[in-house]
C-alpha cells in the first residue's frame, strides 16, 4: 500500500488576471425577486444615482468615457466589460479588494451581515481588534461608487465579471485561499459516489444527487453538526486539514492514501478534483477558519510616521546644494555633446559604450548618467539631430535654458521630472523579448511613474515639516493602496527610484520634502522659493601658481562659459577647481580666442595676479598654434617651415597618417582632416584647421544644435482624468440619452414596426408627423442613422421642416440640431405630458 502523501501546491498572492476576452456582464441580473425598491440590475442601480454620484463614477473610471455612453444602459454594459473591470480592480486599496474577494466567494446575492462575518469572523472579535467592522462601510461605498458592487444591504451583488475574475477555480486559485463549494466540487460526480459520501457523513440517503449535495452542504454549514463530525476525526486528519485550510486548498494524494486522508475523503471533507488531486470544499474551510475569508485583513492603511526629523532650514539648504549640483551636471552633460554627440542607435537610444563615456565625463555611475540624460531629454534640452547619421545634440531650448537664472533652470528640470513617464531606472534591464533597454530608448515609458512620484511626495508632505519617512514604511503604504500583484511590484520599484531621484534633484533634502519641493507638488512656481537658497553667482576666480583657478561659487555668464573652454574642471563642490593645460589652452585658441584675449580675460576676472607660469603657458601654446594647417584633400598639412614638415615625416608616430610630401611646404594625408588633427596633436604639435580659402576654422562649442523639438509627451496610464466641464457634459449627455431610450411612446400602428423597437414609418408618414409636431410644438421620438451608419434614438421637438431637413430642439443632445429627413428611420409620437 502507498504511504499516502498530501502536499499543498503553490502560495497565493493577490492578483487580477489580465484581460483576455471581451465578455462582460452587461447589466447584472435579478436572480429572483428583490426587496421593495431594490434595483434589479446594474443599469437600474446607476439610473437611480444623482448627477454627482454618476460624475464620481466617471471620474474614478475615466475609461468609461471613451466614447461617452449614449445612455445609462450603455454605461452599465461598458462598466461590466472585462478590460474595464480589471482596470478598476487594479486601483482598489487592499481592504476594498479583500471585500470584493470576499463577495466573490459569498452567496450571490450576499446579505450585508454575511459579508461582514466573512471579514470579521463568526464572533467578530478579529474585526473589532483590527477595525474591519468599522472600515467595511467605507470599502463597500468605494466599490459601489466604482460600479463594482450594486444592490441594497439585503442583496449586495458583485458585478458578474468581477466575480469571474476573483472567484476560485482549479486554474486560478482565489486570493482568499478558498476552494470551490460542495456543489461545484461534486459536479460530474457519480450519484452512487455522492450517496456513499452522504452515508459516511451520517446523513440519511436521498432520492437524487441534488438533494444529497444540498444535505451535505447543510451539514458543512451547520456549526454544531460540523463540530461533532470533526470531533470524530483522527488527530492526523486535523493536521491534513490544517495544511489546506488557509490555501492553497488543493493537495496531491497517492493512489493508496493513508487512513486519515481516506477518512476525510469518505465523508466529503476532501473531494476529488482530479485523479490524484483533492480539494478542501469552501464550506469546510470557512468552518475551520471561523468564518473568515482571509487569514489577515488590512482595513486600515499602514501609517507613514516621521522616521527622522530635521530643521526645515537644514532640509532646504541640503536640497539647494543638490539643486546646484544638478544644474551643473545637466549642463556639463549636454555641453559634452555639443559638437560631436553620441550616435543614435538604429532602434533608438544610447549605446552602452556611449553611456559609459557619459558616466566617465560626469564622474558618476552609469545609472546616474542615464538619469541625467533622461532628465535633459524630458526637459527638451537635447534630442536627435535628425540627420542621416543621427546623433544626439543640444536643442535651441538649451541655449535659452542656460540664460535663465539658476532657480528658474532648476524649476524647469523639476517640472519636467515630476510628470515624466520615462523611467531611467529601467536602463540596463531586459524587456519581454530579451533585449537590453537603453538610455533614451523607446521602451522606457511606464505610465504609472508620474502617479507614484506624486504619491511619494504627497506622503512626505503629510509629515511634519522637516520630517523624513522610513522607506520601508512608505513602500508598505503604497503596497496597501495598490495591492494587485504586478501593479504593486512595479510601484515599489518606481517608488524607490522616485525617492533617490527626488534627493538627487533637490526636491527633497535628507529624505524630507523641501520648501521648493512642496511648491512643486502643489502646482506652484518653485523658483521663488529656491532662489533665496542658492548662492549668488560670482564674477571672479582666484588664479594660483600651480596652473589652477578656484571659483568660490557658481560663475556668472559668460565667465563660466569661457573658463569652461579655457580650463578643465578638476574638482567640484562648494568651490570648483579648474586646471589649465596645453590642451585646454589650445581648445580656447581653436574657439577663436587669441593670446591677447586670454591674457585680458584672466586679468579682468581674477582677484589675484595672473601667475607667470600660466602666462608662459598661454604664450607658448599660442606661438605654436596654427603653425601647421590641416585641410581636406582627403586632407593635407601645410607649413611655411619645411624643416618642421620633414621632422613630422621622419617621426615613426606619423606612419599611420599616410603622409607624403607634395611640395616643400605641403604634406598630403590619406586620413580625414579630423583624424589628422588628432594625430598631430597626439604627437605634440598644435595644428589648426583651415577652410577651402585658407582661413583658420574656428571650432565653437555651440556650433551644432538639433532642430527645435518639443520635450517628449508623457504616455498616460489609460485615459486622462476628466475635468469638471467634461464630466458635466458627459452626465448631461447620458441623462439625455436615457431620456430618449426610456421615453413613453404611443403604441405604434401595426405597420410601424415591432413594438418596443425603432419605429419604421414611410417617408410620407415621417414627413407628415414631424410637420404636425412643428405646428403644435410637441416632441416626437425618432430613429436616426448618421453618415457613419450608426443608429441612435432621439427625442426631438421640431421647429422647422424644409428642404429635406428638420430642425428642432434635441432633448438628447440638449441643443438645437438639424437632421436629414431621409436618414430618419421612423417617427413615433410621445405620450402626452411626458416631457
Amino acid at each position: 500500500m502507498g504511504t499516502g502523501r498530501l502536499t499543498g501546491r503553490r502560495d497565493q498572492e493577490a492578483t487580477v488576471p489580465e484581460a483576455s476576452t471581451a465578455a462582460g456582464d452587461a447589466a447584472g441580473s435579478s436572480a429572483g425577486s428583490a426587496g421593495a425598491g431594490a434595483p434589479r440590475s446594474l443599469a437600474e442601480a446607476l439610473r437611480s444615482r444623482d448627477d454627482t454620484a454618476l460624475a464620481a463614477l466617471l471620474r474614478a473610471r475615466p475609461d468609461l468615457l471613451s466614447p461617452v455612453p449614449g445612455d445609462v444602459t450603455q454605461l452599465a454594459t461598458r462598466a461590466a466589460t472585462r478590460a474595464s473591470v480589471v482596470r478598476a480592480l487594479e486601483r482598489l486599496d487592499r481592504f476594498a479588494l479583500q471585500t470584493a474577494e470576499a463577495l466573490a466567494v459569498a452567496p450571490d446575492p450576499c446579505p450585508y451581515p454575511v459579508l461582514e462575518s466573512l471579514l470579521t469572523g463568526e464572533t467578530g472579535t478579529t474585526g473589532e481588534d483590527n477595525g474591519a467592522r468599522a472600515a467595511l462601510p467605507r470599502a463597500l461605498a468605494s466599490l459601489r461608487e466604482q460600479a463594482l458592487v450594486w444592490g441594497d444591504e439585503e442583496r449586495v451583488r458583485l458585478v458578474r465579471t468581477a466575480r469571474e475574475l476573483l472567484a476560485p477555480s482549479a486554474q486560478r486559485p482565489s486570493p482568499t485561499g478558498l476552494g470551490p463549494t460542495v456543489a461545484e466540487a461534486t459536479a460530474g460526480m457519480s450519484p452512487t459516489r455522492v450517496q456513499e459520501i452522504v452515508s459516511a457523513a451520517g446523513l440519511p440517503a436521498t432520492h437524487d444527487p441534488v438533494s444529497a449535495v444540498s444535505a451535505l452542504t447543510g451539514l458543512f454549514t451547520d456549526p454544531e453538526r460540523m463540530s461533532a463530525l470533526l470531533d470524530e476525526a483522527p488527530a492526523e486528519a486535523h493536521q491534513v486539514l490544517g495544511r489546506l485550510v488557509w490555501g492553497p486548498p488543493y493537495g496531491e494524494v497517492t493512489p493508496n492514501p493513508t487512513a486519515p486522508v481516506r477518512w476525510l475523503r469518505d465523508r466529503g471533507l476532501l473531494l476529488p478534483a482530479s485523479a490524484r488531486t483533492v480539494v478542501l470544499p469552501r464550506e469546510v474551510a470557512l468552518h475551520l477558519r471561523g468564518g473568515l475569508a482571509h487569514r489577515d485583513t488590512a482595513p486600515v492603511a499602514p501609517p507613514v510616521p516621521a522616521h527622522r526629523e530635521h530643521r526645515p532650514q537644514l532640509v532646504d539648504a541640503n536640497a539647494a546644494g543638490q539643486a546646484m549640483a544638478a544644474l551643473s551636471t545637466v549642463e556639463e552633460l549636454v555641453k559634452s555633446w555639443e559638437y560631436a554627440g553620441p550616435a543614435v542607435l538604429r532602434a533608438g537610444g544610447l549605446s552602452v559604450r556611449d553611456l559609459k563615456r557619459a558616466a566617465a565625463t560626469l564622474d558618476a555611475t552609469e545609472a546616474a548618467a542615464a538619469f541625467w540624460a533622461e532628465l535633459a531629454y524630458a526637459a527638451g534640452l537635447l534630442a536627435g539631430d535628425g540627420e542621416a547619421d543621427e546623433r544626439y545634440a543640444p536643442t535651441p531650448a538649451f541655449d535659452t535654458w542656460c540664460e535663465l537664472p539658476p532657480a528658474e533652470r532648476w524649476s524647469a528640470l523639476a517640472a519636467a521630472w515630476l510628470p515624466a513617464t520615462r523611467t531611467a531606472g529601467l536602463v540596463g534591464e531586459q524587456d519581454a523579448k530579451g533585449r537590453t533597454l537603453s538610455a533614451l530608448g523607446p521602451e522606457l515609458d511606464r505610465s504609472a511613474a508620474p502617479e507614484v512620484r506624486r504619491r511619494v511626495l504627497e506622503l512626505l508632505a503629510g509629515l511634519p515639516e522637516g520630517g523624513a519617512a522610513d522607506p520601508d514604511a512608505l513602500l508598505a503604504r503604497l503596497a496597501w493602496e495598490r495591492p494587485v500583484r504586478g501593479t504593486s511590484d512595479l510601484r515599489a520599484r518606481l517608488a524607490r527610484w522616485a525617492l533617490d531621484e527626488a534627493e538627487t534633484l533637490g526636491v527633497t533634502g535628507r529624505g524630507a520634502l523641501s520648501g521648493p519641493g512642496r511648491a512643486l507638488l502643489e502646482h506652484r512656481d518653485a523658483a521663488p522659493l529656491m532662489a533665496p537658497l542658492l548662492p549668488e553667482p560670482v564674477d571672479h576666480v582666484l588664479l594660483q601658481a600651480d596652473l589652477t583657478a578656484v571659483a568660490p561659487g557658481p560663475l556668472r555668464r559668460p565667465l563660466g562659459d569661457t573658463l569652461a573652454v579655457l580650463a578643465d574642471v578638476e574638482s567640484k563642490g562648494g568651490a570648483t577647481v579648474y586646471r589649465f593645460t596645453p590642451g585646454s589652452v589650445r581648445r580656447a585658441l581653436d574657439a577663436g580666442h587669441t593670446a591677447v584675449d586670454l591674457h585680458a580675460f584672466l586679468k579682468e576676472h581674477s582677484r589675484t595676479p595672473v601667475p607667470q607660469p600660466l602666462a608662459y603657458l598661454i604664450d607658448d601654446v599660442a606661438r605654436r598654434h596654427g603653425h601647421l594647417r590641416v585641410g581636406a584633400a582627403s586632407s593635407y598639412v601645410r607649413c611655411d617651415d619645411d624643416a618642421m614638415l620633414g621632422e613630422i615625416l621622419a617621426d615613426k608616430r606619423s606612419a599611420g597618417l599616410g603622409l607624403r610630401r607634395l611640395a616643400p611646404t605641403v604634406l598630403a594625408a590619406q586620413c580625414e582632416p579630423g583624424a589628422l588633427l588628432d594625430g598631430l596633436r597626439a604627437m605634440g604639435y598644435a595644428p589648426a584647421a583651415e577652410s577651402r580659402t585658407g582661413d583658420v576654422l574656428v571650432g565653437r562649442a555651440d556650433a551644432h544644435r538639433s532642430p527645435g523639438r518639443a520635450a517628449p509627451v508623457p504616455v498616460p496610464e489609460g485615459p486622462p482624468v476628466p475635468d469638471a466641464t467634461l464630466l458635466g457634459a458627459a452626465v448631461r449627455a447620458i441623462r439625455a440619452g436615457d431620456l430618449a431610450a426610456t421615453a413613453v411612446r404611443k403604441e405604434p400602428a401595426p405597420s410601424a414596426g415591432v413594438p418596443g423597437g425603432l419605429p419604421r414609418t414611410s417617408a410620407a408618414e415621417t414627413l407628415a408627423t414631424v410637420q404636425a409636431a412643428a405646428l403644435t410644438g410637441s416632441a416626437v421620438w425618432i430613429g436616426y442613422v448618421n453618415a457613419d451608419g450608426a443608429a441612435s434614438q432621439r427625442v426631438l421637438a421640431p421647429v422647422r421642416v424644409e428642404g429635406g431637413y428638420v430642425t428642432g430642439y434635441d432633448h438628447t443632445a440638449d441643443e438645437v440640431r438639424t437632421y436629414a429627413l431621409h436618414r430618419i428611420t421612423g417617427v413615433a409620437e410621445l405620450e402626452e405630458d411626458h416631457l
